[in-house]
Formats: structure tokens, C-alpha cells, sequence
């Protein structure tokens, strides 16, 4: 049975964790207000872009001098898989989620016979994949120094991806990330973007039915765009990824909050009890000691 000072020191020491996941919490809290708005603003403008991308695309069709983005190198041996996570942990299951997915889609690839090569952005899926999946690892992007991520993050990175797919590293490029739903819950997202696979949802979807003239032609305007669009949803999987960081830390950080208290009010009553029968023996040992005298 633990002496009354180790239980002492227990409670002291499960105050100031409690200190510290409080403190984590309302930082938490404090981030992802910012966050959640810059994943929200960010969706109107991707749902438009898709949109309009997917009608050029539906111009272009298949034809023979449409980007290399877009129609793809025309076979699908070899991917690369982009895993987006945080560089910080205690976020619950945000990181573990995408990383079970990424684990997931690169077993039923390798299955398949394909080659797989992996590109991890975030300390966090690296550590989480490295023990399997080292040997796949060709690349890794280090937003650890980054307080918020801006589209030029996104950009460069979209930029060494399209460089190693005009160079005929790979074959077809999926990111992975997680959409911000709540604060409970946040969907581990897999989303292909090269080749290029666009599709009108929300408000985007409604003009799907226009037509409308592009000038210059739609496979000069793709050229243009499809760079642009690998970044724009690079970009987009990242504001989702902060907003779900943010969100998944502040859940983990109450429950360890309220954990921390239940342990403290346990370990008061047990430093009580043991505290009364020590009192309780030492007055035996009183009276006892009176009676024989």
C-alpha cells in the first residue's frame, strides 16, 4: 500500500498534468476559431474551381493534346501517396486516422502488384508509416517551423509533385488528409489529383448544365490551370488538416482534463483513508499504552 507521501506526490503531480491539458486545451480552443474559418472560407472558392475544371475537362474529352495532368501517363503501376499530418502530437486519433488510411490503400497496392512511393508531410505521419513503410519513403516536407500555412507552402510542394510526374516518377498522386467536419469529428480524406479527377459539388455543381465559350482554348487554359489546381487542393487539404488539428487536440485535451480530475478526486479519498488509519492506529497505540501503564 502506497505511504501517505507517495500518494501526496501522485496528487501533485496529476494537478499540474491537469495544469497543463487545460492550458493546451484553451490554446487549442483559441486556434481553432482561426482555423475553422480559413477551411470554411476556403470551400466555396474549391468547390467553384472544381467546377469549372470539370467542365474544361468534359470539353477536352480525350483528346490527344490535353495535359499530361490531366489524361495521366496512361498506365496506373506506380503511385505516390502524400500524407499530410501535424508536426505535433496529442491530437486524439487525427494523425493515427490518416495514417491507417494511407496504411490501408498502400496494402491494397502493393496487393495489386503496384509500386508505391510515399511523400509525408508532417513529422507525424512519417513516424507513424516508417516502421512498414521505409522503404517506400521518397521525400519528406518539414512545416515545422510554419505558424500558418500559406498557399506558397502549398505551391512548393504541389511544384516538386508535378516535377517528379513530368520527370515519370509515378503514375498517379494521392493525397491524404482529414476534412473538418466538428470538433468531435473530423473524416480521414483520400483524394487523387493527378491525373487530374475533378468534380462539381455544392454551389458549383448548379451551372454544370451552362455552356459557355473559352478563349483561348480549353487545352491552353488547362495548361494553365492544372498546376494551379494541384495546388489549390494541396492547399485546401491543408486548412482542413489545421482546422482538424486543432479541433481533434481541444477534444483530447478535455477529456484528459476531466480525466485528470476523476484521478484527483480517487487518489483524495484513498490519501484520506489511508491518512485516517494512520491517525486511527496511533491513537490504538495511545490508549493501549495508557492501559498498560
Amino acid at each position: 500500500m502506497p505511504s501517505l507521501k507517495d500518494l501526496k506526490n501522485r496528487i501533485d503531480s496529476v494537478k499540474n498534468t491537469r495544469k497543463i491539458t487545460k492550458a493546451m486545451q484553451m490554446v487549442a480552443a483559441a486556434k481553432l476559431r482561426r482555423a475553422q474559418e480559413s477551411a470554411e472560407h476556403s470551400r466555396p472558392f474549391a468547390e467553384r474551381f472544381n467546377a469549372v475544371m470539370a467542365q474544361l475537362a468534359a470539353s477536352v474529352g480525350d483528346s490527344t493534346s490535353a495535359p499530361r495532368l490531366l489524361t495521366g501517363t496512361g498506365s496506373d503501376q506506380t503511385h505516390l501517396l502524400v500524407v499530410m499530418t501535424s508536426e505535433r502530437g496529442l491530437a486524439g486519433g487525427f494523425n493515427a486516422n490518416i495514417a491507417k488510411l494511407a496504411r490501408r490503400r498502400a496494402e491494397e497496392l502493393l496487393a495489386a502488384g503496384k509500386t508505391v512511393k510515399i511523400i509525408t508531410v508532417g513529422k507525424k505521419g512519417r513516424d507513424a508509416l516508417r516502421r512498414d513503410y521505409g522503404d517506400h519513403f521518397i521525400d519528406h516536407v518539414d512545416l515545422s517551423g510554419v505558424k500558418n500555412v500559406a498557399y506558397a507552402d502549398a505551391r512548393a510542394i504541389a511544384a516538386d509533385i508535378i516535377a517528379r510526374f513530368d520527370a515519370g516518377e509515378f503514375d498517379v498522386a494521392t493525397i491524404f488528409y482529414s476534412r473538418f467536419v466538428n470538433v468531435i469529428t473530423q473524416e480521414p480524406q483520400a483524394q487523387q489529383i493527378i491525373p487530374a479527377a475533378y468534380e462539381a459539388t455544392g454551389e458549383g455543381a448548379a451551372d454544370a448544365g451552362a455552356i459557355y465559350d473559352y478563349e483561348p482554348g480549353e487545352e491552353r487554359i488547362l495548361a494553365d490551370l492544372l498546376p494551379r489546381g494541384v495546388a489549390t487542393q494541396i492547399f485546401a487539404a491543408l486548412l482542413e488538416n489545421g482546422a482538424s488539428e486543432q479541433g481533434a487536440r481541444m477534444s483530447a485535451m478535455d477529456s484528459a482534463t476531466r480525466n485528470a480530475g476523476e484521478m484527483i478526486d480517487k487518489l483524495t479519498i484513498q490519501y484520506n483513508r489511508s491518512r485516517q488509519a494512520v491517525i486511527t492506529n496511533e491513537l490504538i497505540e495511545i490508549i493501549s499504552g495508557a492501559e498498560a501503564l
